[in-house]
């Protein structure tokens, strides 16, 4: 392990240590269930939770609630024809209501903008690379591939900013889970495919990236590559013991990006991107809306305070409708 890995995992364990000691006067949780989809990836983000949480609190028994979503099970159409990002959290949500578990683990990127009042965030966790990453294995870039080349993608972000870019290819819909894409891909449906980066890295499958697209090219979607811990509304015996896992760098980013897409009523049937870096100075924020065949772009950035993320994303969203996203939100009303 690297010397500044080594020191970095130190600080935190130290870091939890002591704000475990700080609520020792809180009893500990003596059980903590998690909803969680069934899928790789989903699994591999709750078990992750799970572990971290059983690491703080040895006492504590941590158990997964695997479930099928409805999102999960509509394969055959895109997601902005059915419902939306919210078709992925509804059966958790509901284990959360019924009481069969205490939390729900998700990919922040699949959390509907507006959330309905009986549930929280109570925690955002460290997040992986937040870009999308090129699969392929015929080709090196999208910029390499020839004209009429498929590429497969969910996402009406990501085709708009490929049709913009890349306007000599064609962009086909792919549904289904991590897995279920790369086998499509590679039973050569399609030439080329767009996943997240952090999906492929967190499963092991770093080695199928063959170019990480940057966000100059092609932005990433609000909470890309972030984990977030929801909980009813109230809770704060959940909320104290869920400190420790939430990472207010990433926190910060994630909250500035989905007041972007939350005050363009962003949705899987807007494409629009949205990404915040810290920096010294402060958070730095972009942010695009486009029309489904990259035919219009309204874009725009930001500095602004991290103590103030969501201010600094509805001035962005200000700044957008300025730039023409008003048009093309009317357009796609």
């Amino acid at each position: 392990m690297p010397a500044a890995c080594s020191h970095e995992r130190s600080l935190q364990s130290i870091a939890e240590y002591i704000f475990v000691s700080a609520i020792s006067s809180l009893a500990p949780p003596e059980r903590i269930v998690i909803a969680t989809r069934e899928s790789r990836l989903a699994l591999w983000q709750a078990e992750h939770v799970r572990d971290r949480l059983r690491r703080l609190y040895p006492a504590c028994r941590v158990e997964l609630l695997g479930m099928t979503t409805r999102g999960d099970q509509i394969l055959d159409r895109p997601l902005a024809k059915v419902g939306g990002k919210g078709l992925f959290i509804k059966e958790l949500e509901t284990a959360l209501l019924d009481g069969s578990a205490d939390i729900a683990v998700h990919s922040m990127k699949d959390v509907p903008m507006q959330m309905e009042a009986e549930f929280e965030l109570l925690a955002i966790g460290e997040r992986e690379a937040p870009f999308d990453a090129f699969v392929s294995g015929k080709y090196a870039s999208l910029a390499g591939m020839p004209p009429g080349a498929v590429v497969g993608t969910s996402s009406l972000r990501r085709e708009a900013q490929i049709h913009a870019n890349f306007p000599h290819l064609a962009v086909t819909s792919l549904r289904g889970n991590l897995d279920t894409r790369l086998r499509k891909l590679d039973a050569g449906e399609y030439d080329a495919i767009i996943l997240a980066a952090a999906g492929l890295k967190r499963l092991g499958l770093g080695g199928r990236i063959r170019a990480l697209l940057p966000a100059e090219e092609s932005l990433p979607a609000a909470g890309q590559g972030a984990i977030g811990i929801e909980a009813l509304a109230g809770r704060a015996d959940l909320a104290a013991w869920l400190t420790p896992l939430d990472h207010a760098p990433t926190a910060a980013c994630v909250r500035a990006e989905r007041a972007v897409s939350r005050a363009l009523a962003g949705s899987c049937e807007v494409p629009l991107g949205a990404y915040a870096e810290m920096r010294n100075d402060g958070l730095w924020l972009r942010g695009f809306v486009a029309s489904p065949d990259g035919s219009r772009f309204a874009r725009a950035e930001l500095h602004g305070s991290a103590d103030a993320p969501e201010a600094l994303g509805e001035r962005l969203a200000a700044e957008l409708r300025a730039q023409g996203a008003a048009g093309i939100l009317a357009a796609l009303g």
